[in-house]
């Protein structure tokens, strides 16, 4: 395949949803998304259970999983107690959230961002000796919703310290929808141009309407790695008005049409699209859902 989509659906997709999926919803779920042929999942997070419900059970759900060889799943961890829980539940990749400001790091997890760093060096550590794959997230990595506009250079800074630590992937993340085009064309120029674009991957959410053409600057910088969740699933609590992650039916749509390859079959995603719109109780899909219907029909 020529791109990656990593499918946050179920994680970061169904994180603040409601009604709270079941164990066995969550797992037909991902069944479904893995009939579709999406190569990287990310099936849940090993999060304190009170905090967010959405994710208890994360290590029963893996247990139970069917993964097809070549398909590589992952999970969310906060902190080494997470990634203790992720390793003992077999799961080989892990992914760990820096949020370049101050103050999104204190309301999100009540740590600073050198807290977290010494966190992400320790982990990615642990992971070299463990033989399991980190991923690390730098997220409102263009605006914060408490601080405004985040300066680029301090992305640049963390980026390399995190890569200089054997991060095995760093993704950027406008976590609250607020980076447009230019911005990315930037940024993501300067970090390829940096260390290389196989390194590096994209977070995008769709709440300026603006996901789809801010995936499509990334791709004109050689990026060749994208989260996505079924449906445009997703939202960030501290951002009133944020939508969700940009919707995976809708990027696959836009590579295959450039002539990129993903391996994402489109029958199988709308397939899980209208699964999951009947287990929330809410008509969810992306901006091209209706014309991709239709096309399918």
């Amino acid at each position: 395949m020529d791109v990656l989509i990593n499918e946050v659906g179920p994680r970061d997709g169904l994180q603040n949803q409601l009604p709270i999926l079941d164990l066995d919803q969550r797992l037909a779920l991902i069944d479904r998304l893995l009939e579709a042929g999406l190569p990287r999942i990310e099936i849940g997070s090993f999060v304190s259970p009170r905090a967010v419900p959405q994710m208890a059970g994360t290590d029963r759900l893996a247990a139970q999983l069917r993964v097809r060889p070549g398909v590589e799943v992952s999970a969310l961890i906060p902190n080494m107690k997470g990634y203790e829980l992720a390793l003992g539940a077999g799961i080989r990749t892990v992914a760990l959230v820096v949020s370049v400001t101050e103050s999104m790091n204190q309301k999100n997890i009540r740590m600073s961002v050198d807290q977290v760093m010494d966190i992400a060096r320790q982990v990615i550590e642990l992971g070299r000796d463990d033989d399991v794959r980190v991923s690390a997230y730098l997220a409102v990595a263009f605006e914060c919703p408490f601080e405004g506009q985040v300066d680029p250079g301090r992305v640049a800074d963390l980026a390399a310290e995190l890569l200089g630590a054997g991060a095995a992937e760093l993704v950027i993340a406008d976590t609250i929808g607020a980076g447009n085009p230019a911005q990315v064309s930037a940024l993501m120029t300067r970090l390829a141009q940096a260390h290389g674009p196989d390194v590096l991957a994209c977070h995008f959410h769709d709440t300026r309407a603006l996901g789809l053409a801010n995936v499509y600057a990334a791709l004109e910088c050689g990026i060749r790695r994208f989260d996505s969740a079924i449906g445009g699933l997703g939202g960030c609590p501290f951002a009133p008005g944020a939508k969700g992650n940009v919707a995976t039916e809708d990027v696959v749509m836009l590579c295959e049409q450039l002539g990129f390859r993903t391996g994402i079959r489109m029958e199988g995603l709308l397939s899980a699209v209208t699964l999951v719109s009947d287990l929330l109780g809410n008509e969810y899909g992306g901006r091209a859902y209706s014309w991709l219907k239709q096309q399918a029909a």
